[in-house]
């Protein structure tokens, strides 16, 4: 009976949680006399700017290196893209230009996302489609889409089609 306890592995808690061994040392200790080994200059090394009081405690010091935030190329404004982190509040759409919907629909067609994704505009997963007003539309068409241009709209307007608005 006492064997049959034995085997049995003791439940974990707080009272026998220990690290594993080997994964903690003891901290160096330095400036402790010539015999430890770390005295007298204390594992600072001769003379220089590591050796003096203050040095090298400046977070992101990087040993004399050229700090990587003077590495980095210095673009301002939001005006760039790769300038300053704006992309989180970049809007994203697809851009459908007219001149495409002319191109791939027939006079009187229903354009909706599925139609737009099967003739290859309109493709990306989850992102809103804009109609843009670049090129001539002459066909009256209904379409479909989460955004349109104002000069978009008017012109698919004076073609004799129609706009529906897509809540994204």
């Amino acid at each position: 009976m006492a064997d049959e306890a034995d085997d049995k592995p003791e439940a974990i808690g707080l009272h026998n949680l220990k690290p594993a061994p080997g994964s903690r040392k003891p901290r160096k200790r330095v400036g402790r006399g010539e015999g430890s080994g770390t005295g007298k200059t204390a594992g600072r090394g001769q003379k220089g700017y590591g050796s003096r009081s203050g040095a090298k405690d400046r977070a992101r010091f990087e040993g004399g290196q050229m700090p990587i935030h003077m590495r980095m190329r210095k673009l301002r404004g939001p005006h760039m893209k790769k300038s300053m982190p704006f992309e989180p509040f970049r809007t994203h759409t697809q851009a459908v230009n007219l001149k495409d919907l002319e191109s791939r629909f027939d006079s009187g067609a229903e354009v909706t996302l599925e139609a737009l994704k099967a003739a290859g505009l309109g493709t990306r997963k989850d992102i809103p489609v804009k109609i843009l007003a670049k090129g001539e539309i002459s066909k009256p068409l209904t379409v479909h889409a989460h955004k349109f241009s104002g000069t978009a709209r008017a012109a698919i307007e004076a073609a004799g089609g129609t706009v529906h608005v897509i809540d994204a």
